[in-house]
């Protein structure tokens, strides 16, 4: 009765078009109300705690510095490096838009960003090779997806916070599976762009490569001051996020120069903008989260999973397919926040190690991303695209198996993540 409830609230609340940081509430208030716990101080002192946190003050800084990365010209020379290096070949730019993704997924952490700067520089260059506008910009949505595996991550913070796990070590352990999901793109480009007649680009000379890694070169140097400092134990990941908003203020201003002292108020208000909308949502989930705590929701997901807990295959299995169908219909930020307290309680239970399942959860939801019909990345890319949805779905369906197949691989063979990690992180 209470799982109905929960569900029942949430759900419906949803359906009539209440936003998602109100529904969560709702739901919440809803539980209060069955269990005859309701009490406005009780919800009130939830949403304040939740937002209270300092881990959180990570988001800020990292949407800032994904900002002002776009807007200074960082994004685009991470571009040009990989344009110089490995254009010429056969469907080169695709590769280049595969290694500009994996590259920029170390620089801001947000898949909508990257998908909106990467979608906007290269889909008009792949269409005017040649190449299909479909398949080019479902490339760039499911490149974009990678940004919130590869630290930094913003959803890795989202989920440390909700489930009480080290943010550290869920950044290292994502470096190696955001490789992977790279690496099946580069392969599926290769089988669906082998038979097209599209002239590459000229290769580049030695000394046009050498110009555009010395250009980039204080942009490429970000991902490496974040992931030494975090391995070094030098900062914390919101300590990171400072030194990666403040880094690359310095580098768009004072060496590149790209990014006038008057655009900074407009960047300011975005960041702040997207920041409000995470931070009001993870400040309602509080309460339905501490609600989901006091009925014991996890002991009654338990129960239902009761058939494969002795399996820990089986129960990832069961977990990520449960996540695969939420995500079709969520968004990842309201995702984690609601499926965390239900699910972790389980994974903990079932002896799986919460770094491994926190990766494998984050690439499930970041899938979602390019799920339709919701499909966050989709809806971006097909705007900076100008593509219709059903279009862009034809073009994304290829790199989306290849991305579930690569998740199917991490379940089947935990030392993918497990073995990277610990070396990472000791």
């Amino acid at each position: 009765m209470t799982i109905t409830i929960f569900l029942g609230s949430l759900l419906g609340a949803m359906a009539i078009g209440t936003p998602i940081a109100f529904a969560l509430l709702l739901c919440g208030v809803m539980l209060m109300f069955h269990l005859d716990l309701y009490d406005a101080q009780i919800v009130a002192q939830n949403v304040i705690n939740g937002a209270d946190s300092f881990p959180l003050m990570a988001v800020p800084f990292f949407m800032l510095a994904g900002e002002i990365m776009n807007a200074g010209g960082l994004s685009r020379r991470i571009v040009t490096i990989a344009m110089a290096l490995i254009g010429h070949v056969r469907g080169g730019l695709g590769y280049v838009a595969i290694l500009a993704s994996c590259v920029m997924a170390s620089l801001s952490g947000s898949a909508v960003a990257d998908a909106a700067a990467l979608g906007a520089l290269l889909v008009p260059m792949m269409v005017r090779a040649g190449h299909d506008r479909a398949r080019s910009a479902g490339l760039i949505a499911s490149g974009g997806i990678i940004a919130p595996i590869i630290p930094p991550s913003i959803g890795f913070i989202i989920f440390g916070v909700a489930a009480n796990v080290s943010i550290t070590k869920l950044f290292l352990a994502g470096i190696v599976p955001g490789l992977l999901l790279g690496l099946g793109l580069v392969f599926t480009w290769w089988l669906v762009a082998r038979n097209e007649s599209v002239e590459p680009p000229r290769r580049a000379s030695r000394r046009e490569v050498a110009h555009a890694i010395l250009d980039g070169f204080w942009a490429l140097l970000l991902p490496v001051i974040i992931i030494v400092g975090l391995k070094m134990g030098v900062f914390t990941p919101t300590e990171a996020a400072v030194v990666a908003a403040v880094y690359s203020l310095f580098v768009a201003t004072v060496i590149y120069r790209e990014l006038r002292p008057a655009q900074l108020f407009g960047l300011f208000v975005t960041a702040a903008k997207t920041t409000s909308v995470v931070m009001f949502l993870v400040a309602a989930a509080m309460v339905s989260a501490w609600m989901i705590t006091v009925a014991d929701l996890p002991g009654q997901v338990t129960e239902l999973l009761a058939p494969f807990m002795d399996n820990q295959t089986l129960l990832m299995i069961a977990i990520m397919l449960l996540v695969v169908i939420v995500g079709t219909a969520m968004d990842m930020t309201p995702t984690i926040l609601i499926l965390t307290p239900v699910l972790m309680p389980v994974i903990k239970e079932a002896g799986i190690d919460p770094i491994y399942f926190g990766v494998l959860f984050i690439i499930n939801n970041a899938i979602g991303l390019i799920t339709p019909p919701v499909g966050v990345v989709l809806n971006v890319v097909a705007g900076v695209a100008k593509i219709r949805m059903d279009e862009l779905i034809r073009g994304v369906w290829p790199f989306m198996i290849t991305h579930l197949i690569v998740l199917v691989l991490l379940i089947l063979f935990p030392i993918l993540v497990t073995g990277p990690a610990s070396w990472f992180y000791g």
